[in-house]
């Protein structure tokens, strides 16, 4: 067998149209009673009770948390960024630096954006590209 997910069984193999599919557990084991939960077992395992997530939050109250956190952190790199920017254009610095501030601030703007809207992962990667990019910035100096 080739290991592909999208591979045929070799039609040997297949069970006859009028054949009933058999219990991998074989026909000895016992059947589980009618009133177990079976949403309760992890990947429909048998004997294993699954314990809920602290992960799990029915409230929303994570999601919110995330966006909170994505948004307040674009914004203090924004700032960060545009003070920097400020200061350098001020000061004798080449002309790409206060760019590169500017430009990182901006990029860290619209990751706020994203993250009060919900996208936090895309608030995350631009998160850390403004930083690159003010990294780079401070790299010209």
């Amino acid at each position: 067998m080739s290991g592909r997910a999208d591979s045929d069984t070799h039609p040997d193999t297949r069970p006859e149209p009028d054949e009933a599919p058999r219990d991998p557990a074989g026909p000895d084991a016992p059947s589980p009673a009618p009133d177990d939960d079976q949403d309760a077992l992890p990947h429909g395992g048998a004997g294993q009770r699954h314990e809920p997530d602290e992960d799990t939050d029915p409230d929303g109250s994570r999601a919110r948390r995330a966006r909170f956190v994505a948004a307040g952190t674009g914004a203090v790199l924004s700032v960060a960024g545009l003070a920097a920017a400020l200061l350098r254009l001020a000061g004798p610095a080449p002309a790409p630096v206060p760019a590169a501030y500017a430009g990182g601030a901006a990029v860290c703007v619209l990751a706020a954006v994203l993250g009060s809207r919900g996208r936090t992962r895309r608030a995350l990667w631009l998160l850390i590209a403004g930083l690159m990019v003010m990294a780079l910035g401070d790299q010209f100096d």
